[in-house]
C-alpha cells in the first residue's frame, strides 16, 4: 500500500511544502501503523473492562450486604469525582511502584506495563459510569417481570443474569453509548504515561520532522473515523436491541 501511495505524498511535499511522510518513508509508516493499533486495542480492551466492571458494579449495588453496597458507593464517588489523567498517573507512577518486578536476566520489568495500567486505569474510570448506566437500567425492569420469574422458580442470580441484565442492556443503551463513545475518545490521555498509541507515535514524529500541522491533522481525522464508526455501531445495536412499544 505505501508504494501505491508514496509518490503522490512525495509529490505534495516537494510541490506545497505539506510533509506527511509517514505516507511516504517506511519508517514512518510502520510508526504509525503501530501507534493506531495499538489505540485500537486500548480502546477495545478499555471499552470491555468498563462494560464487565458496570455489569459486575450494578450487580453488587443491589446485593443485600450492606458493606458491599457502602463499597461499591465509595468506588464510584472517587472514580467519577476524579480527572481520569490524574488517575492515570496515580495507577502508573503510584501503585505501579508498589508492584513487583520481573527479572529478565540481567535487567528488571515492571509486572504490569504502561499499556496494562492504561487499560486498567482508564476501564476502571469508565466503569465507574457504567455502573450508574446499569443501575438505572435495573431499576426500569417492571417489577412484575420479577416476579414472574420468581413465580418460575429462578434463583437471585439467574434472575440478574437472564431477565434483568438482558433487560437493563437494553434499556441503558443510548446513555451507555454515550458514555463508551466519551471513554474511548478518554483513551488518547494514555499518551501521559508513554503508551505508544496514536498521540504518542504522532508526537514523535513531528518532533523528528517538523511537521506539527500535517500530523495534527492526521490525528484529528483518525479520531473522527474511530469515534464516528464506534458511534455507528453501537447506535445500530441500540436500533436492533429496542424493545418495540417498551415504555408507551
Amino acid at each position: 500500500m505505501l508504494d501505491a501511495i508514496a509518490p503522490y505524498f512525495k509529490w505534495l511535499y516537494e510541490t506545497t511544502g505539506l510533509n506527511f511522510n509517514v505516507f511516504y518513508d517506511s519508517y514512518e509508516f510502520n510508526r504509525l501503523w503501530a501507534g493506531a493499533s495499538n489505540s485500537l486495542q486500548l480502546i477495545f480492551w478499555t471499552l470491555l473492562l468498563s462494560l464487565v466492571v458496570g455489569v459486575v458494579g450494578a450487580w453488587a449495588q443491589t446485593a443485600r450486604s450492606v458493606a458491599l453496597r457502602v463499597l461499591m458507593d465509595a468506588y464510584i464517588q472517587a472514580f467519577r469525582n476524579t480527572p481520569p489523567m490524574i488517575q492515570l498517573l496515580f495507577f502508573f507512577f503510584g501503585l505501579g511502584a508498589l508492584t513487583p518486578a520481573v527479572d529478565m536476566g540481567g535487567y528488571s520489568q515492571p509486572l504490569i506495563s504502561a499499556y496494562g495500567w492504561a487499560i486498567i486505569s482508564l476501564g476502571i474510570f469508565g466503569g465507574a459510569f457504567n455502573v450508574e448506566i446499569f443501575r438505572s437500567g435495573l431499576e426500569a425492569v417492571p417489577e412484575s417481570t420479577l416476579e414472574a420469574a420468581e413465580s418460575l422458580c429462578f434463583s437471585p442470580w439467574q434472575i440478574y443474569l437472564y431477565i434483568t441484565l438482558p433487560l437493563a442492556f437494553r434499556i441503558s443503551l443510548p446513555a451507555l453509548t454515550n458514555n463508551l463513545v466519551s471513554l474511548a475518545k478518554t483513551t488518547s490521555l494514555a499518551y501521559v504515561i508513554a503508551v505508544p498509541e496514536m498521540t504518542y507515535v504522532l508526537n514523535q514524529v513531528w518532533s523528528d520532522n517538523v511537521n506539527v500541522p500535517e500530523m495534527m491533522l492526521l490525528l484529528f481525522l483518525f479520531y473522527v473515523i474511530v469515534v464516528t464508526a464506534l458511534a455507528s455501531a453501537l447506535h445500530f445495536l441500540e436500533r436492533r436491541l429496542a424493545l418495540p412499544g417498551y415504555g408507551q
